[in-house]
């Protein structure tokens, strides 16, 4: 059986992963499968970095946090988007990987266009981070 904690440990940890990344991160688009952790190396083509804003996500309730706004950027490459991975604000550090998809597809991010072309705005639409522990 595991563990279950309150909406208010779960909302807990999850402002503290915003707190950790930082002000600011990079957020980038890459093509393909993403790697098997965070520590591995980024595969495929990068197609696209947002530096995010300050305050990059929504202050968590009931065990979720979502993405403050939405955000767009121009693309610097063209491809498939496949998956992400965000940054701190110097951009070497990664702390969070995740699958893209368009939106209502379900992937961990959401685009509203996976098929990306050179200098196409690409705009993230949705992107939620749900605690375990329930």
């Amino acid at each position: 059986m595991a563990a279950q904690f309150s909406d208010r440990i779960r909302n807990a940890w999850l402002d503290s992963n915003e707190t950790v990344t930082g002000a600011s991160p990079k957020l980038r688009i890459y093509t393909g499968s993403k790697p098997a952790n965070c520590a591995a190396s980024a595969t495929g083509t990068l197609l696209a970095e947002i530096t995010c804003p300050s305050d990059w996500m929504a202050a968590a309730s009931g065990g979720s946090k979502v993405l403050a706004g939405s955000w767009t950027v121009a693309a610097s490459a063209g491809g498939i988007a496949g998956y992400y991975r965000l940054y701190d604000s110097a951009g070497a550090n990664c702390d969070e990987q995740g699958t893209i998809t368009a939106t209502g597809g379900g992937g961990d991010m959401t685009l509203d266009n996976t098929s990306i072309a050179v200098g196409q705005a690409v705009t993230i639409t949705a992107k939620t981070l749900t605690a375990g522990g329930a």
